[in-house]
């Protein structure tokens, strides 16, 4: 293997679900020359490729698919956040997670949305129909987040659309 694929798949094993921007700028590296040298790790299963919600994410082959949908929402920061305030409750309202993270319900419920179809976060209904959030795999996902730094621009980027957010709520 070539310096630069061995620098790839270095950056890949420390940076699980990391995006296809992120590495590029993370390494420095021309997105053509980037794809060519993906298109062979790929290709021999040294990496392995999955995409989620828009953004192409690269992982070590040893990770499976649930984890692999798991950490390419961790990337996001406000999935992220979501994740952080029900690993330190176990349960909560979602209006209680909105206020506390200062975002607004139609964001809380996008990324609530894609926590539940990768079957990460369950709403439970009480009697009365009210839902709280729970995790469905709280020790496997509190292993995982604790391997997900994101970087510089992806906080920048969610940020951003926070406050787009926030504009467009008030």
């Amino acid at each position: 293997m070539n310096e630069t694929r061995t620098r790839i798949t270095e950056h890949i094993g420390s940076h699980p679900g990391i995006h296809f921007n992120e590495l590029v700028r993370s390494l420095d590296l021309a997105p053509g020359q980037a794809q060519h040298h993906i298109r062979r790790l790929v290709g021999d299963g040294t990496v392995h490729r999955s995409e989620y919600y828009g953004r192409t994410h690269y992982y070590p082959p040893e990770f499976d698919e649930w984890e692999r949908a798991t950490l390419a929402l961790f990337r996001r920061e406000t999935a992220r956040d979501v994740l952080g305030v029900l690993l330190r409750e176990e349960t909560a309202r979602p209006d209680a997670v909105a206020e506390e993270l200062e975002i607004a319900r139609s964001t809380l419920e996008w990324h609530l949305d894609h926590l539940v179809e990768q079957d990460i976060v369950r709403k439970e209904r009480d009697i009365r129909n009210r839902v709280t959030l729970v995790l469905e795999h709280p020790d496997e996902t509190a292993e995982l987040l604790a391997r997900v730094s994101p970087s510089l621009p992806e906080r920048f980027v969610d940020r951003f659309a926070r406050l787009v957010d926030s504009l467009l709520e008030g």
